[in-house]
């Protein structure tokens, strides 16, 4: 296996990181990828703005539980003082190490200057990084994209920034600001800049299967591996990947198992959200649970009407109960 990851005075059990990504890493799912094996996991990318002005539902995103521990936040903004201010909260809050969001390229993030548009600007990138470092003790770290074209020397600029600036580790998704997350991602950047700098850097991207994170150490030389929407249907993946990188065969995952992280997942978005809230939410998400199991289009249909804690419980249970007594039972999935 790999070795441990370490980001600045923080040592991570090990080096797989759950990505952050809005509207999904909040504090319920980040407890099911900790409970997966994640050895680090992200929260949403929260607005630097939004905590300044006091923001009821901003804040609400710093909430933190010590199970999850250590915990990244993810900040996105492009004012250095107002970035300094809302990293000082956030290290107030608790978090164990803040993130600076260079990747996003949603309209209305990049408009405003944040997002990747900051990697058209290596002097305002520069002076968000000093002004944040200057303001807190905690670890500090980045998350990057290839640039706004496929040479990959904005991100090489980026990084040498960053390591002057004090930044601790960098995390490198290896695709445009135009792609989206569309086509593939050029693994070859993360080694390119893996061999520039000289501070961790985590590798991001096209991680589909347990075995493709081996295949990305290896063929990166990565400190670490980042692993993004796969994981919010297969939150299992990182200890199946893990059980690779120990040399092992990856462990099945069985119906039980399944239904037992469907099952926390929802009293977990009860505790934190409220029924009512939670109820609404677990509409579309439970479906993620069962996606590419037999009847989950039609599982998809019944969860429409969720109204309350029990609602969900029921259908959930009710699915998994078929699928375990059909005539042809499905035991296991393999991922």
């Amino acid at each position: 296996m790999t070795g441990t990851l370490k980001i600045g005075s923080i040592a991570l059990a090990n080096p797989l990181i759950m990505a952050p990504l809005a509207g999904i890493t909040d504090l319920p799912f980040r407890l099911i990828a900790k409970a997966s094996g994640c050895g680090l996991v992200c929260s949403e990318m929260i607005s630097a703005n939004g905590l300044l002005h006091q923001s009821a539902k901003t804040f609400r995103m710093l909430a933190g539980n010590d199970t999850e521990k250590p915990l990244s936040v993810q900040l996105f903004g492009s004012d250095p003082e107002i970035m300094a201010d809302a990293a000082r909260i956030v290290a107030d809050t608790g978090a164990d190490i803040l993130d600076i969001n260079f990747g996003c390229s949603v309209r209305k993030v990049v408009k405003t200057g944040a997002g990747a548009a900051l990697m058209r600007t290596p002097d305002r990138t520069a002076a968000i990084l000093t002004a944040v470092r200057q303001a807190i003790s905690i670890p500090l770290t980045i998350k990057i994209r290839s640039g706004w074209d496929r040479s990959g020397d904005q991100a090489a600029a980026i990084a040498r920034i960053a390591e002057s600036c004090g930044v601790d580790a960098i995390t490198v998704h290896p695709r445009t600001a135009t792609q989206g997350f569309s086509g593939h991602a050029d693994w070859s950047l993360i080694q390119r800049i893996k061999q520039q700098v000289t501070l961790p850097v985590i590798g991001n991207g096209d991680i589909i299967h347990p075995e493709d994170v081996p295949k990305m150490f290896h063929q990166t030389g990565c400190d670490g591996v980042m692993i993004g929407r796969i994981a919010i249907g297969r939150p299992w993946i990182f200890s199946q990947a893990l059980e690779i990188l120990a040399g092992r065969t990856p462990t099945p995952v069985t119906l039980g198992r399944l239904r037992r992280t469907a099952v926390q997942y929802i009293d977990a978005s009860t505790a934190y959200y409220g029924e009512t809230v939670a109820s609404r939410m677990m509409r579309s998400r439970l479906a993620r649970f069962v996606k590419g199991l037999p009847g989950s289009a039609r599982f998809r249909e019944t969860i429409k009407q969720i109204a309350s804690h029990g609602d969900a419980l029921r259908l959930i249970n009710a699915y998994f109960d078929t699928l375990e007594t059909a005539e042809k039972p499905v035991e296991k999935l393999v991922i």
